[in-house]
């Protein structure tokens, strides 16, 4: 009898099992279904979807095949078959999703393979996001720009996204359940603009209080945003608990260890941190990841940056290891299965501290199958070679490029090409599991992107001419040898650059001073060529003027030129101010100023480069006057100051934008070269200290002030840059 209950019982558990599974495969069949049809409406009747089971490699593949009149996508999961849709829209379609303009329909009749196609990825992981992402980009996301995201993740082959998104209604249960009110916790967490630092254990209070009404409606689109991402197969990376505790929490809990550390290189206050060794840790832990467990499920990895910008308070090797078993030990404890993945970027950022010693000692601390690693600059400087490998810790290959969500082109294409493939054959790699992108900012350099993530489902370096090729015609909708030619001098001129952030920052953007490090054109390139490359997409405008990639390709172009003359303007302004020539002085400043009005009206024609959209999305989130207020002080500080009046990190998050330049940077330049001529005229030394503290009040009545500016296009992209290649095409760049 008892063995008739036991096989009952097993029999009920495998039916139970099955159809889950079944349940799962539906569920990803449909969602795939629905991201093909969100992509091209009507074009879903075109395909059929299957989810097929894994080979004995366990590797993610997809098949695209032919079936009657109707394309054939099979994957192993929702996102091999989103990337299955993206390989046909690409190689039969001339199609393409970037976020600066997709080009996207179905050939009439349709365009069948000649044979069955099949595609197999080498990468176990395809990691997505950097905690900094969620402020410089998604700050004030909404679903529908989620679920935009999220198609695009899927057909670009992520299946590992960080996912943040709530964590601090998560959090604020946490305190309050401690004893905590509302108004103890209103100098621990940050604005919305800020979040990621918060996460990260770098501020406190900055940009707040944070109103209950948004960590609500932001706890409400975690679960959707989890839901969409489980739905196509993705394993989303949640938070755990880092030791990060309020500046009140000595209060109620005075017997508790903390420890105080400082965000390296700023000016804000030091913040709180339980020791690991207090008892509190893990009970905290516990309590944050159970709370969030019970509200968001799980699918076992989970990220915890401790150490993010912040030099541990002691080199004890105690304390590191106590440090690494204890959050690892928080997530085992209410997790069997949890995988600890932790961003890299203080074994680059803080080497100085970080020799292979300490780094060995934390990460000795976690089982090997427990732990993954994200080599966050691989494609510049990859860590991985200095720590075999993260001892061997199973570690992902990322791209970073983009700092702060600057503008500026520039990008490693050689790097991004090669390296992927190279490294992860590399026998010295040893457990190299993925690749991914890690950029601080996204909505920039598509190419860079598109290129990084065809590594994906190839096994080899790509050949970047070959494939440049197909990419214009992708983002244009057809061939077109002039702008193919255009791309290929991108390619060579900008785009072949291996340096790091620094090489497209803006003098324009930058606090105006009359320096001589200024004057060191960090350009990898000669400018002249840039416009060369700007007259073939002129030569051309106008059988593209239709095409959403082109206008954006050419507004970015027009911007990168004039942001370089501009530099040129102000070379010729120093040596004039230092030859104490006021002629001259005045003519070049009235140039560089006439160069940055003219940038803004360019920068005018794309949604991508304005700042009342920026600004309005912010407000978009308030419930109330005080609310919408607040979020816009949030996004104008950081794009400006990021901080108070004397902040480090001012214009370290610069953007070139239109409203920006002429309301924040232009009547800053005019009031310090009003200050320059006229001490040039009385022959007097210029005062640059007073200035710098004069221009810090003015610059903090701009982060509070309230100027209304356009979300929309206000003029032609074609046109406003054929205007601007007529007034400069002939102005000889010397």
């Amino acid at each position: 009898m008892k063995k008739l209950f036991l096989l009952f019982c097993f029999s009920l558990l495998m039916v139970t099992v099955s159809t889950a599974e079944e349940q799962n495969i539906s569920l990803q069949k449909k969602s795939a279904i629905d991201l093909i049809e969100r992509t091209i409406p009507g074009a879903s009747s075109n395909f059929i979807v299957e989810i097929v089971p894994y080979l004995s490699e366990g590797k993610d593949y997809f098949e695209i095949d032919k079936k009657n009149n109707q394309i054939v996508l099979r994957g192993t999961n929702g996102v091999s078959v989103a990337s299955a849709f993206y390989f046909y829209l690409k190689n039969y379609a001339n199609g393409i999703v970037t976020w600066n303009g997709n080009n996207l329909s179905l050939p009439d009749p349709l365009v069948f393979p000649e044979k069955l196609i099949r595609k197999e990825t080498l990468y176990d992981y395809r990691y997505y996001l950097n905690y900094c992402t969620f402020s410089y980009s998604m700050s004030w996301w909404e679903w529908e720009r989620w679920e935009k995201e999220i198609d695009w993740m899927a057909m670009h082959g992520i299946n590992f996204p960080l996912s943040l998104t709530g964590q601090n209604e998560i959090l604020y249960r946490v305190f309050t359940q401690l004893g905590m009110s509302e108004e103890d916790l209103h100098s621990y967490f940050v604005g919305p603009a800020y979040f990621a630092w918060f996460w990260m254990n770098n501020i406190d209070g900055w940009g707040g209080p944070l109103p209950r009404s948004l960590m609500k409606d932001h706890f409400k689109l975690q679960k959707k945003i989890l839901e969409r991402q489980r739905a196509l197969g993705m394993k989303p990376i949640l938070p755990s608990f880092t030791g990060h505790v309020p500046p009140k929490f000595k209060e109620y809990f005075p017997k508790v260890k903390l420890n105080q550390v400082h965000w390296k290189g700023t000016k804000f206050d030091k913040i709180y941190t339980i020791d690991p060794t207090d008892p509190m840790f893990k009970t905290i832990g516990r309590m944050f990841l159970d709370e969030q467990t019970a509200e968001f499920g799980t699918d076992h990895y989970y990220t915890a940056d401790v150490f993010n910008e912040v030099d541990p308070p002691t080199k004890d090797s105690v304390y590191l290891d106590n440090m690494g078993k204890r959050i690892y030990d928080i997530m085992h404890s209410v997790d069997k299965k949890a995988v600890w993945v932790m961003q890299g970027w203080l074994f680059y950022h803080s080497r100085q501290y970080w020799s292979q010693r300490e780094i060995k000692i934390l990460l000795d601390a976690v089982p090997d199958d427990n732990m993954i690693i994200l080599d966050l600059y691989s494609e510049n400087i990859p860590v991985w070679q200095r720590t075999e490998s993260y001892y061997d810790k199973s570690w992902i290959w990322n791209m970073l490029h983009c700092f702060g969500g600057n503008n500026g082109l520039y990008g490693c294409l050689d790097s991004v090409a090669v390296n992927p493939s190279r490294d992860f054959h590399n026998p010295a790699s040893k457990r190299m599991k993925g690749i991914g992108l890690s950029m601080e900012a996204i909505e920039q350099n598509p190419v860079v992107y598109e290129l990084m993530m065809e590594n994906v489902w190839s096994d080899s370096p790509i050949e970047i001419k070959l494939w440049l090729k197909s990419y214009s015609t992708n983002r244009y909708g057809i061939f077109n040898s002039t702008l193919y030619d255009a791309w290929l001098d991108l390619y060579r001129v900008i785009y072949s650059h291996n340096g790091n952030r620094k090489s497209y920052r803006s003098v324009l953007l930058t606090r105006p001073f009359l320096k001589e490090r200024e004057l060191k054109n960090e350009l990898w390139y000669n400018p002249k060529d840039l416009e060369v490359i700007w007259g073939k997409f002129i030569s051309v405008s106008s059988q593209f003027k239709n095409s959403e990639g082109f206008k954006y390709d050419i507004v970015d172009i027009t911007r990168q030129v004039l942001t370089n003359r501009s530099h040129k303007a102000y070379e010729k302004m120093y040596h004039a101010y230092i030859n104490k020539d006021l002629v001259k002085f005045q003519r070049y400043s009235k140039e560089f100023l006439s160069i940055a009005k003219d940038l803004d009206e360019a920068l005018s024609a794309r949604p991508e480069f304005l700042l009342g959209k920026w600004i309005n999305d912010a407000r978009k989130l308030g419930y109330t006057a005080e609310e919408k207020d607040l979020y816009e002080k949030n996004a104008r500080n950081q794009i400006t100051l990021w901080g108070g009046k004397n902040s480090v990190l001012h214009e370290y998050a610069s953007k070139q934008w239109n409203g920006l330049i002429q309301d924040f940077y232009i009547p800053r330049w005019e009031f310090f070269i009003r200050i320059v001529t006229d001490d040039l005229k009385n022959k007097r030394q210029t005062d640059f200290e007073k200035f710098e503290e004069d221009i810090k009040e003015w610059e903090w009545s701009w982060v509070n002030s309230a100027t209304k500016y356009p979300d929309t296009p206000t003029i032609d992209a074609v046109e406003v840059c054929k205007k601007m290649y007529k007034r400069y095409s002939k102005k000889i760049l010397d």
